[in-house]
């Protein structure tokens, strides 16, 4: 019960700083976009090695891959680029932004619930948690959205460095 009373407030403040940074106009950073177009394949790595041995579990993860890069690319349709004399912005779809943040946390909120109910001396470590077909697919999808769309982001970033430079108004 300790744990859930320290996860809780910790879990709102990622929330709020995580939908705070959807609101509005942000300035591209080439090596945060580089960042996320390397850390999240690695993540898929890591989940792929599990479901090696089990097909269902590779065939849940594959749709999830699909599935989130397929929203990267709507995503990054719905997404705003301009380039200023002070650099390149973009402004995500807030909508789609705050939907991915909510997938994860209700699954970490659902997880919270299981372990609390769950009986007496069964399992609940993070074996567990990350062999169920669930987190399977909410990690593929968010996996696959933020990989794909940090790609996007830097392919319109080089297009837009590329571009003839704006005039200062």
């Amino acid at each position: 019960m300790v744990g859930f009373a320290i996860a809780i407030p910790l879990i709102a403040w990622r929330l709020y700083s995580r939908i705070r940074r959807l609101v509005g106009r942000q300035r591209s950073k080439a090596w945060r976009h580089w960042f996320a177009a390397i850390f999240f394949p690695l993540l898929i790595g890591l989940l792929v090695l599990p479901a090696l041995h089990r097909p269902e579990a590779l065939a849940i993860l594959a749709a999830a891959i699909v599935t989130g890069a397929g929203l990267a690319v709507w995503g990054l349709k719905l997404t705003r680029f301009e380039r200023t004399p002070e650099g390149i912005f973009y402004t995500p779809n807030l909508h789609l932004g705050i939907a991915l943040t909510l997938l994860l946390v209700a699954r970490i909120a659902y997880r919270m619930v299981e372990v609390a109910l769950a009986p007496a001396g069964r399992p609940t470590g993070m074996q567990d948690f990350a062999r169920s077909p669930l987190t399977i697919v909410v990690l593929g999808i968010l996996a696959s959205y933020y990989t794909a769309y940090a790609i996007g982001v830097l392919a319109k970033r080089r297009a837009l460095l590329a571009a003839t430079p704006p005039s200062p108004t």
